[in-house]
């Protein structure tokens, strides 16, 4: 499977973003016709655009979009993170199955609060809605969806975790990493920079353990960071996972298959699922 040319990303993420809110809101009844009309193109080009970038055809993601597929996905795709570690899954990334490269700040700087470093942020177009990616000189370090909360909000609840940073406005510095996050370039996976504190860098060195297309619980988190009890705690730093998708919070549901929350809201995080359960697929 060939991506679409770079020099389009912004526009084709427009219309995948579209395609994905629109399925997600018209069921298993909406026709091909019907919803490449509604983007404006021939159905034989959006079924093209559309199977490029989500890896198979709209009619079929519909499919991964219903309320029943987190528990199908939890029933057939649990994936245990000792066995996953054993298998060496560690560190594996998201989307493409790329190997994530990152690092985390350490406790005492985070205890500064940010204080020192300086943050570069922009906005973009992605799959799941315009989204805002943060980074430093050492990796993303932010991600966040504003097709829920909004992008006031969004920007207010990212610029929060750190208070003490300096924040500058710079997407052109973060394009070649927003480029591979989001699945434009395949070359190498964006480095990550994790900021927080030693326990919730914990649970997320966890996520990072899940393979795309698979999912797991919090109790099997807290499990695989040698706190079997904390499940509550680990939800806790599930949903303060500063660097979404990178990080796979949405992989995580509860014991009964039900998705869970989701900081960003959750059509969001039912989008993440079928997008990474079509691509396994395809």
């Amino acid at each position: 499977m060939t991506a679409p040319s770079t020099a389009n990303e912004g526009y084709h993420f427009s219309v995948m973003r579209r395609a994905i809110e629109r399925i997600d809101a018209g069921g298993t009844d909406l026709t091909l016709e019907a919803l490449a009309r509604q983007m404006d193109m021939s159905p034989a080009h959006f079924q093209r655009l559309f199977s490029a970038w989500v890896g198979v055809s709209p009619k079929r993601y519909q499919q991964y979009l219903t309320l029943g597929h987190a528990k199908a996905l939890l029933a057939e795709r649990f994936t245990t993170l000792a066995a996953a570690e054993e298998a060496g899954l560690s560190g594996t990334g998201r989307l493409h199955d790329l190997f994530l490269r990152w690092e985390a700040m350490s406790p005492g700087e985070f205890a500064r609060k940010g204080a020192g470093v300086r943050i570069f942020w922009g906005w973009f177009e992605s799959p799941f809605g315009l989204s805002l990616v943060m980074g430093t000189e050492k990796g993303i370090c932010g991600i966040g969806f504003a097709s829920e909360a909004g992008e006031a909000t969004t920007m207010e609840d990212l610029c929060a975790r750190w208070p003490e940073a300096e924040f500058s406005e710079d997407p052109i510095r973060l394009r070649p990493w927003v480029l591979a996050a989001y699945g434009a370039e395949r070359n190498e996976a964006p480095p990550l920079y994790l900021i927080g504190a030693p326990f919730q860098i914990k649970v997320w060195e966890a996520l990072l353990r899940i393979p795309s297309g698979h999912v797991t619980t919090y109790s099997e988190i807290a499990e695989a960071i040698g706190h079997p009890r904390a499940v509550r705690a680990v939800g806790t730093a599930v949903g303060r996972n500063p660097i979404s998708l990178l990080i796979p919070c949405h992989r995580a549901l509860r014991k009964s298959g039900g998705l869970g929350g989701y900081h960003w809201g959750l059509p969001v995080k039912r989008s993440m699922l079928a997008w990474e359960s079509a691509r396994a697929d395809a």
